[in-house]
C-alpha cells in the first residue's frame, strides 16, 4: 500500500515550502540537487526538513497540504515545533461584515 507525505522544508532565505511525495527522503534530495530550474526551491537551496507526516490516501494528503498552504508563518512554525496546542488560537478569524 502506498503512503503519501506532507512535508515541509525551511530554505535557504528562511521561507517555507510545503508539498506531498511518495518519498521524503528522495524529494529532499531531488530539492536539494536542483533537478527542476522552475521550482520554489531551486534558487532557495540548500533546503532542510522540518516536518512531514504521513497519509493513506493522495487526496487526505492533498487536503492537509492546502490546509497548511493557507495557514500563516506562526502557525507553520507551531506545527513544526510540536505545539500542537497553539494551532487553534493561530486560526483565522473571520469578520462579519453588516
Amino acid at each position: 500500500m502506498n503512503k503519501f507525505y506532507v512535508y515541509i522544508l525551511r530554505c535557504a532565505d528562511g521561507s517555507y515550502y510545503t508539498d506531498i511525495t511518495n518519498d521524503p527522503e528522495r524529494r529532499l534530495t531531488e530539492h536539494n540537487e536542483g533537478l527542476d530550474l522552475k521550482a520554489y526551491t531551486y534558487t532557495r537551496r540548500p533546503v532542510q526538513l522540518l516536518w512531514y507526516d504521513v497519509f493513506q490516501t493522495p487526496m487526505a494528503a492533498i487536503e492537509v497540504e492546502k490546509q497548511i498552504k493557507g495557514w500563516s508563518r506562526v502557525k507553520k512554525e507551531a506545527l513544526i515545533n510540536g505545539r500542537f496546542d497553539l494551532l487553534p488560537g493561530l486560526s483565522k478569524t473571520v469578520k462579519q461584515v453588516d
